[in-house]
């Protein structure tokens, strides 16, 4: 399905990750691990259209996205749940959700993703005409998923999903991811939370300084104690 082929990302003059390459299939759940400023952040953005790749190939079922605009690949199947969430936080649950839809194909079925939403994030439906901002973080956590997956895509990527949460709240959060990708969704989940990813995860990739140091099954990586110990903890 998607195909990072040794990709290069940079700011300015500082190359931020380099020569990278992962590969996620279809209905595949697939976690990239590693300490901050590792460039989690930015190869994920890179594969949501957020960076541009200045080297490398950017496939998706076999057709090169490198080249798209950024706004085209949410038309292509792709949705991110950005680290932060980045919720309008003065408009409602509803409007939140709704933004997720703006795409024709997707508005069409609006009223039937927004009822599944719902059935996902059942406090969603107590809170749709709540202020965004008004909510938990755990909460808002859930909206920002939720928006994604108003989008009806085929990949999701999610950044750093358990950021700022209590543990009780992340692993009702990480149940959910587990319950999106059994429905059929792909997913890539960039987690700090290195222990928690490999537990759901059907293979794992480890970023260490922009490129990939290490990546298998995740009782293959957890096997190796310098991995073990260099980074995951």
């Amino acid at each position: 399905m998607l195909e990072v082929e040794r990709i290069r990302v940079s700011y300015g003059a500082a190359p931020a990750i380099s020569g990278v390459s992962i590969r996620v299939g279809a209905g595949e759940l697939v976690c990239v691990v590693g300490p901050n400023g590792a460039g989690k952040t930015t190869l994920i953005n890179a594969i949501a259209g957020l960076h541009s790749i200045e080297a490398g190939a950017l496939r998706l079922d076999g057709r090169d996205l490198s080249r798209l605009p950024r706004h085209a690949f949410c038309g292509e199947g792709i949705a991110i749940v950005p680290e932060g969430r980045r919720l309008f936080a003065g408009m409602s649950v509803r409007e939140n959700l709704e933004l997720g839809s703006y795409r024709r194909a997707a508005r069409a079925r609006r009223a039937g993703s927004l009822d599944r939403v719902c059935e996902v994030f059942p406090i969603l439906r107590e809170r749709l005409e709540q202020p965004a901002g008004t909510l938990s973080g755990g909460q808002q956590q859930m909206l920002a998923i939720g928006r994604a997956l108003m989008a009806q895509p085929r990949l999701l990527l999610l950044d750093e999903p358990s950021l700022g949460l209590a543990p009780a709240v992340v692993l009702a959060v990480f149940d959910v991811i587990k319950e999106i990708n059994a429905g059929g969704v792909a997913v890539l989940l960039v987690e700090q939370n290195a222990a928690l990813a490999l537990e759901i995860a059907a293979r794992a990739y480890v970023l260490e300084e922009g490129r990939i140091a290490a990546e298998g099954r995740p009782e293959a990586l957890l096997a190796h104690a310098d991995i073990r110990r260099a980074y995951l903890g």
